[in-house]
């Protein structure tokens, strides 16, 4: 039986990662089976109740305010239009519904008092309930965790050496730190980062390590695929193949063997053998529905294909309650 590590050292997790890739896969469905149901995928669905403006300078972001892209500032969404929203997306067969708001951090207003009505009335749809608002402080992860949130996703982006390449408007240490606020609470954390910024093969051994060694393992680490946006600092970045997706995907499942590894944005791009592999490797979460946040993501019937095609079966929300490990 595998062990569950909190002390994996930087030299392992680069030999993992630099495993010729078809033992590389099999390592991982192997740590895969132990810990999870084959074929079992959560399904999710992703909706920016807050769009544009962010002051942050995120170079791959198209919705901050510094960069001219096609992304319209917009107003937060009515309670009653969201929950219409997670209603739809629960018909379509999501059982976690995320919300995101481009905000640099939650403030205590009118609209984070609404975000948490909006978090109840999901909650009471039988789903689990996911927000990304940027920064909190404890006191507010807390004022989340009793309105309902199950998880909540501050993603590190990319290794902390190269950080300061992508942004300079936030430290590493405060994403950590809002991590530690949320685990303090006991909301679940969804962390992890994207993969084609210009970062090197080092550089995304370093955030596999920060997450891999964190107290408790994140609940959910997604795996994102640059998907380069005109009018961001990074719109000319060449698109990450496959193989650089499944090295991540594996390894991070070999080091985080509770966790749903999240095949997330640039999953478009990808045909359905290629997301078989991402599968195969350990992956067992997806993006459900036209977008994600801003960019196109795979529609409902693409993935109903998908599903009857690989003979995948969605995960049941609730499934494994606040799993530490």
């Amino acid at each position: 039986m595998s062990i569950i590590r909190h002390d994996w050292s930087k030299a392992e997790i680069e030999n993992i990662y630099h495993t010729p890739v078809m033992e590389l896969i099999h390592r991982a469905s192997v740590v895969h089976k132990e810990f999870h149901e084959i074929g079992e995928v959560q399904v999710c669905t992703l909706l920016s109740i807050k769009t544009g403006g962010c002051s942050e300078d995120c170079a791959y972001c198209p919705q901050s305010a510094r960069y001219q892209t096609d992304i319209n500032r917009e107003k937060m969404m009515a309670v009653d239009s969201v929950i219409k929203a997670a209603q739809e997306a629960k018909d379509h067969g999501s059982t976690r519904f995320c919300m995101g708001a481009a905000w640099r951090n939650v403030k205590d207003n009118k609209e984070f008092d609404h975000v948490l009505e909006m978090v109840k009335g999901i909650n009471q749809l039988d789903m689990e309930v996911c927000v990304t608002l940027g920064m909190l402080n404890e006191e507010q992860a807390q004022k989340l965790k009793d309105a309902g949130l199950y998880a909540y996703n501050h993603n590190l982006d990319t290794g902390e050496e190269f950080y300061e390449h992508i942004i300079t408007t936030r430290t590493y240490q405060e994403r950590l730190q809002t991590i530690e606020n949320v685990t303090k609470s006991n909301i679940s954390v969804c962390s992890g980062g994207i993969i084609g910024l210009g970062e090197s093969d080092s550089d995304r051994v370093d955030m596999l390590h920060t997450l891999s060694t964190l107290a408790v393992h994140p609940e959910s680490v997604p795996v994102n695929a640059l998907v380069a946006v005109k009018g961001t600092p990074l719109e000319n970045q060449k698109r990450v193949s496959v193989w650089e997706m499944i090295r991540m995907i594996a390894t991070a499942r070999i080091l985080m063997p509770k966790a749903m590894v999240r095949l997330s944005a640039g999953r478009i791009y990808m045909s359905i053998e290629e997301q078989a592999l991402c599968f195969m490797a350990g992956a067992n979460s997806i993006f459900a529905g036209e977008k994600l946040l801003t960019t196109a993501n795979n529609g409902y019937d693409a993935d109903k294909m998908l599903f009857e095609t690989l003979g995948l079966q969605p995960r049941k929300a609730f499934k494994e309650e606040h799993i530490h490990c």
